[in-house]
């Protein structure tokens, strides 16, 4: 036996594998799965993952991918984090946001969340929210000493901010104590809105107050360089970055114009990102932001800790749906997870119902503890930049930030951010990301659990009192699963007028071996459209029509493998047409059959990457269901 000397480990024996050498078997499994023409970088391509922004998630890093130093954190570029410990001595802010316009049920709910984990407020107020005037209330009984409360007020920004000032005196709370932030945000209100009347105006209250904060309270910010607008806009992460930076540059520069130096204008600002639910886009999101606004400050001679971007991420709009609300909860601890690894420094957990409306009880304590299991029992706070050091995240973080910083210099050359809004370049590049995306979700390439994968129609939809609604009229404001959920709703109408679902048969032909996979693929794509199926396995196409007929069907599917189509297909097609089918599918791609199959009366397929979207809207047409 041979004894390993100390201290030599054991793969010391062994020489290190090649990329070369990893190629080369990749080229092995691919050719078993009939690619043929693959070779060396040709193999590692074919499984690389093409994303959006010009990006790509690869097979395989080593040490010849990992970027240029990412430094140390709470140090330049500040990639690692803002601070040197990171969240690791308190945690991340569990920052909730309330937007109960009745007073006494908001100060209810604010009191149970600062009771139960959370740590600072955002409450949205003015137009879309809370009056302004009833800020002394929704805050009775909360300590401003100890949690910081987070203003989003829209064009009230001046009165909200004062009336919070009177209330911070009114409870003699020392002026170096209060925190939080006034949510100034002339760039991102008009992005919303559209609306550029007051823009000027807005800009110079918000200096104003970034003045007054800096002289009286040193722990209050004045401005937010709210990116959310972007996002649930469409917006790619790349976009979304360059279109912050571009937002915090004019605060720069109308700060420093109204007097301010420029580290105490860099001082004044904090950036909230929304979190999704891809883990490792959102982790190096927030890692390529600071990288990204340290730049910026070096530029623009900001040194020290205001150099650091100050971050506040919230769970994505785009993301939740409010068919199968529940698989949210999943969606939202994904993104809490990645905002938190990603360094952010405040971090809010939409609740699972905020599609439905107004959160109730039972869905924000799920929201808050999503945050306490990650912080409490995973300890994902305990470790400073956990992900830092991996090639993929440290590859994936530089790709983000050169292409983020790409759209924001385009941003600049076209007059700034403001001018990009008012010649419709920001909206149009959003526009066309938001379409290619929106053409994934509707061929299945980007499934929505719960909404266009594994639908459930029998679920009982929440019934929530309706929320305040949003500031409109900039922007757009999209989500993901909104064609299929319409699908639904028409679904749902012609059930609530006619007693039942609109419903397609199934004839899955031959044995279950033989069928399973289509017929399952076929349910689950038709379901999607809230059409019911019914289905019979079988080889007599007499005994298929006759159940097609008792179905109360009008249209029908053909499920099974090739070989059942190419020996029953033509005449399972037959009989359903003569039992009355006005439309007869098929489940896959038809090859050589296909004109034997058309002839016997199949009229469309439906296969992996077809538009299910426009398949099933045709589908609701064709059985005469409202649109």
């Amino acid at each position: 036996m041979t004894v390993q000397p100390e201290g030599l480990p054991l793969a010391a024996e062994f020489p290190d594998a090649t990329r070369e050498q990893w190629q080369r078997l990749v080229e092995g499994v691919l050719r078993k799965s009939g690619v043929q023409d693959a070779s060396g970088v040709q193999a590692e391509e074919a499984l690389t993952t093409k994303l959006q922004d010009g990006l790509s998630a690869r097979p395989l890093y080593t040490a010849e991918d990992a970027p240029a130093d990412a430094g140390l954190p709470g140090f330049a570029p500040y990639v690692r984090g803002g601070r040197p410990h990171g969240s690791a001595v308190s945690g991340w802010d569990v920052r909730q946001r309330h937007a109960d316009p009745d007073a006494a049920r908001a100060n209810e709910a604010v009191l149970a969340d600062l009771e139960n984990g959370v740590t600072s407020l955002w409450l949205t107020v003015g137009d879309g929210g809370l009056p302004v005037a009833a800020l002394p209330a929704v805050l009775q009984g909360v300590y401003l000493d100890l949690a910081a409360v987070v203003l989003d007020a829209g064009a009230e920004f001046r009165p909200a901010a004062e009336q919070l000032f009177a209330l911070l005196a009114e409870r003699a709370v020392p002026a170096d104590v209060a925190s939080g932030n006034l949510g100034a945000d002339p760039l991102g209100l008009l992005a919303r809105t559209g609306d550029d009347s007051a823009t000027t105006a807005q800009l110079a209250e918000a200096a104003d107050l970034a003045a007054h904060c800096g002289r009286t309270y040193p722990n209050v910010r004045a401005l937010a360089v709210d990116a959310l607008v972007f996002h649930d806009a469409g917006a790619s992460a790349a976009q979304e970055l360059g279109c912050s930076l571009a937002a915090g540059v004019a605060y720069l520069r109308a700060l420093t114009a109204a007097g301010l130096t420029a580290e105490e204008a860099a001082g004044q600002l904090e950036f909230r990102y929304a979190a999704t639910e891809d883990q490792f886009l959102g982790i190096a999101k927030f890692r390529a932001a600071r990288r990204l606004w340290a730049r910026v400050a070096e530029v623009s001679g900001v040194t020290g800790p205001a150099a650091a971007q100050r971050q506040h991420a919230v769970t994505s709009s785009v993301m939740m749906t409010a068919r199968d609300p529940w698989v949210n909860m999943l969606r939202t601890t994904v993104a809490c997870l990645a905002a938190g690894v990603g360094g952010a420094d405040a971090v809010t957990v939409q609740p699972f119902d905020a599609e439905a409306g107004l959160s109730d009880a039972f869905a924000r304590r799920i929201a808050r503890n999503t945050q306490a299991i990650l912080l409490e029992e995973s300890n994902l706070a305990k470790v400073v930049d956990p992900a830092g050091g991996s090639w993929y995240v440290e590859a994936l973080t530089d790709e983000l930030a050169r292409a983020a910083w790409a759209f924001f210099q385009e941003i600049e050359r076209a007059g700034g951010l403001r001018a990009a809004l008012a010649s419709g370049l920001v909206g149009e590049r959003i526009a066309a990301t938001w379409a290619e995306r929106t053409a994934k979700i509707a061929k299945r390439r980007e499934p929505v659990t719960g909404v266009s994968e594994f639908p459930n129609l029998g679920e009982q939809p929440l019934v929530r009192e309706p929320a305040p609604a949003r500031r409109g009229g900039g922007l757009p404001q999209v989500r993901r699963a909104e064609a299929y959920e319409a699908l639904r709703d028409r679904s749902d109408a012609h059930l609530a007028a006619t007693g039942a679902r609109p419903k397609l048969f199934l004839a899955s032909i031959g044995t279950a071996a033989a069928h399973t996979a289509r017929t399952t693929f076929a349910a689950n794509l038709f379901q999607a459209g809230g059409i019911e199926t019914a289905a019979l396995e079988g080889t007599d196409p007499a005994a298929l029509a006759e159940a097609f007929a008792a179905s109360g069907a009008t249209v029908a599917c053909l499920c099974s493998g090739d070989a059942q189509y190419a020996e029953h297909g033509e005449t399972v097609a037959k009989a359903l047409k003569t039992a009355g089918a006005a439309k007869v599918l098929l489940a896959g791609r038809p090859g050589e059959l296909r004109e034997a199959l058309e002839r016997a009366g199949v009229d469309a397929y439906v296969f992996a990457g077809c538009n299910a979207v426009e398949v099933l809207t045709s589908l609701l047409d064709e059985i005469g269901v409202a649109r």
